[in-house]
């Protein structure tokens, strides 16, 4: 038993010794002694196939300005399939074909570009490790002299100057990749004659003696409906029943206005235009100056109108003056009068485009 607990003393010594000779070490904390891992630095490089073998270097420069030159016949192809296969607004199976072949065609040209490119980074640039030493600011004309000398370096190690089939094709793919999307948006504007943007917007459905009417429903407005305070948004009377495939869109998109009626003594009116509205009820487009955005929240104390996509603001006690954001000129407004019947009816057509302000530019 004595033995015991000596041997016990031994162990509580031991204990006691290591504790000390890590002082501040914890049940938890390592003691990193002086034989630890060394850091084993990069395995060996090892070559490409294409830095072995010159055949297969060749064959992976022609796979490479193969692909650009896909994305080339891509970009074509999506373009001519926007002109070979038309959309006709009564045949859904039209605009099937249409999208499908203008996305084959943009697929291959951008998956192509980008196939190519990556072969071209893997294969054949420059296979080696380097660190690139940064300047926190700008270096010396020495410093600078470098610059150039890597730049020619890169050029080198790429093979950008010294391929000239890569880098042809991939300047020629990167010049037809956009022209599907040209090709698209340029399908977007008027088609014909008289399609000159400021001619277009500066004529509308409305003319002497139309009627307002609700939007969407085409019920036609008494000055008795609109109360103070109240807005009411506005299609000319018949555009509710014209077909989509003849224009209906369009022109509801240059028509569509907002109605609201004030104390007539808040409305600051010119002398030439007091006619224009009736006992405070007034008519502004509601197509935005800036951009074109619907213009539709009115705010009943402040009366403004709110665009809501660009936050410009629109007095309308002061024929609808822009007195916030990026709006360059004030809403059109639509000259109203009153029918035999009582039902609110427009004088005229706008006096002035509507829409944003750069269509008026020359």
């Amino acid at each position: 038993m004595a033995q015991d607990d000596n041997s016990g003393k031994d162990l509580a010594a031991e204990d006691s010794s290591a504790h000390i000779a890590a002082p501040g070490a914890s049940a938890g904390t390592a003691v990193v002694s002086s034989d630890a891992v060394k850091n084993p630095g990069l395995p060996p490089h090892r070559k490409r196939v294409t830095d072995l073998d010159p055949k297969k270097q060749k064959h992976a420069e022609r796979t490479v300005f193969t692909l650009f030159y896909l994305s080339i016949a891509g970009s074509i192809w999506a373009v001519a399939a926007y002109m070979l296969f038309p959309i006709d607004p009564s045949d859904l199976g039209s605009v099937r074909l249409n999208n499908l072949f203008i996305g084959i065609g943009i697929a291959l040209a951008l998956l192509a570009l980008g196939i190519g490119a990556v072969h071209w980074g893997k294969a054949l640039m420059a296979d080696h490790e380097s660190i690139d030493v940064r300047h926190p600011v700008r270096g010396t004309e020495e410093t600078r002299s470098r610059a150039v000398e890597i730049f020619d370096e890169a050029n080198q190690e790429s093979g950008f100057g010294r391929r000239s089939m890569i880098r042809n094709t991939l300047i020629g793919a990167l010049i037809a990749f956009p022209l599907p999307a040209v090709a698209l948006f340029r399908g977007l504007a008027p088609e014909g004659k008289d399609t000159e943007p400021v001619a277009l917007l500066n004529q509308t459905m409305w003319k002497k003696g139309l009627r307002l009417t609700r939007d969407p429903d085409g019920t036609p407005i008494k000055a008795s409906d609109v109360t103070f305070g109240s807005a009411f948004h506005v299609i000319p009377e018949g555009l509710s029943e014209i077909p989509h495939s003849e224009g209906m869109l369009e022109e509801k998109a240059k028509a569509i206005v907002l109605l609201m009626r004030l104390q007539p003594e808040d409305l600051h009116e010119k002398e030439d235009r007091k006619s224009w509205s009736y006992d405070g009820i007034v008519a502004y487009s509601k197509v935005c100056t800036h951009v074109g955005c619907p213009v539709a929240l009115y705010e009943q104390r402040t009366h403004h109108l709110l665009c809501p996509c660009h936050q410009s603001q629109f007095d309308v006690t002061n024929h609808c003056e822009v007195i916030f954001g990026p709006a360059a000129r004030p809403l059109p407004q639509l000259p109203i009068a009153v029918d035999d019947e009582g039902y609110l009816v427009a004088q005229s057509d706008f006096h002035e485009p509507v829409g944003p302000s750069f269509w008026e530019r020359h």
